[in-house]
């Protein structure tokens, strides 16, 4: 899951300048393995072949990350995280300044979402997925997307159109399109591009 490499050194000093610069983060979050020693001939040619490896706890690490973002906006919060399967996230914010973090229709929380993931995922090899909700506006509004995904599909049963719904964020259309996955009869199509995609909730061919 973490980011490593493999790579021969002529010193320990030298082993850490090239993992910190080949993994691109600090060398007190960096595990340095000895694989194999190449003694050379009377010492001349010797180095060492190491293995670099990102060594920390992704969770901490993001809350240390997103503590840092909220002390520089002298923002006081109680946070709550959970690790889920080693490559999922969750992280939950509660303070006094709620609607500040969420921002207009949830759009600065889904800013600090996406630079939470954006950080985490340079410590990474392989995908991962991080989830911020602050003062359950995300949980909320799952329950809210899921009553008009259902009312919608109804609707496109009954009439016998397509309905197209207005353009929404990843995590509105992720929640509508699970919603909607296990019926029958009708399907979801994503259209348009940046702002502007949105989905299609149509009968299924």
């Amino acid at each position: 899951m973490f980011k490593k490499i493999e790579f021969e050194a002529k010193t320990l000093s030298d082993a850490h300048k090239k993992a910190t610069e080949a993994l691109r983060v600090s060398v007190d979050k960096i595990k340095l393995t000895v694989l194999k020693e190449k003694k050379g001939i009377l010492g001349i040619g010797a180095s060492t072949l190491y293995l670099a490896e990102v060594d920390i706890d992704l969770a901490t690490e993001g809350k240390k990350y997103l503590d840092d973002i909220l002390s520089a906006l002298e923002i006081e919060t109680k946070m709550e995280m959970r690790s889920l399967n080693g490559n999922e996230f969750y992280y939950r914010i509660e303070s006094e300044h709620n609607a500040l973090l969420i921002g207009k229709e949830g759009k600065t929380l889904l800013s600090l979402q996406t630079i939470l993931r954006s950080y985490l995922s340079t410590y990474t090899e392989s995908p991962i997925r991080v989830t911020l909700d602050i003062g359950n506006y995300n949980e909320n509004r799952k329950k809210q997307l899921e009553i008009l995904a259902t009312k919608t599909a109804k609707r496109v049963i009954q009439t016998k159109k397509e309905v197209v719904l207005e353009p929404m964020s990843s995590f509105d259309r992720r929640v509508v399109h699970s919603k909607l996955s296990d019926w029958r009869d009708v399907e979801t199509e994503s259209r348009g591009e940046g702002e502007n995609r949105r989905l299609v909730i149509k009968l299924k061919k």
